[in-house]
């Protein structure tokens, strides 16, 4: 029932990049040049995005407990140290090099377009090696397959 409901969830998220033409790159691109053809509807989506997220979140911390699980999945580490910022940083290059973020690259991906079949495996790949430079084996060194 739970991956039923996520993916739910997800197709809900996906028809909605979708329909705000979020999947495009040049929109979001058109977005961060500023200097240029500035195009302010993202920001449109992200206030909504924002304003969901808002209510949604005042709904669920009136429960106990999730809809599906025990108990609430809430991170301890608060710190902000320097694997969070390298992260947010190559985030924000590869989004405003890309015009993708994780999510709208999966729904343009049908579309078949040289970025997308570009950055999707790119992204693939950083997060593989991401989690290999973190569990503490290097790429290529003891316990690779």
């Amino acid at each position: 029932m739970r991956a039923a409901w996520g993916f739910l969830c997800g197709l809900v998220f996906g028809l909605g990049l979708v329909i705000s033409g979020m999947s495009d790159p040049a929109k979001v691109l058109n977005f961060l040049d500023v200097a240029g053809s500035w195009d302010p509807s993202l920001a449109f989506v992200m206030g909504g995005a924002t304003l969901t997220a808002f209510i949604g979140y005042r709904l669920v911390w009136r429960r106990n407990t999730p809809v599906l699980e025990p108990a609430f999945d809430i991170p301890q580490n608060r710190r902000i140290d320097r694997p969070l910022l390298a992260g947010a940083l190559l985030f924000g290059i590869g989004w405003g090099i890309g015009g993708f973020c994780p999510g709208p690259a999966w729904t343009a991906l049908p579309l078949l377009a040289p970025g997308t079949l570009i950055f999707l495996p790119a992204m693939l790949a950083g997060l593989w090696l991401g989690a290999r430079i973190k569990s503490g084996r290097r790429p290529g060194g003891p316990g690779t397959a």
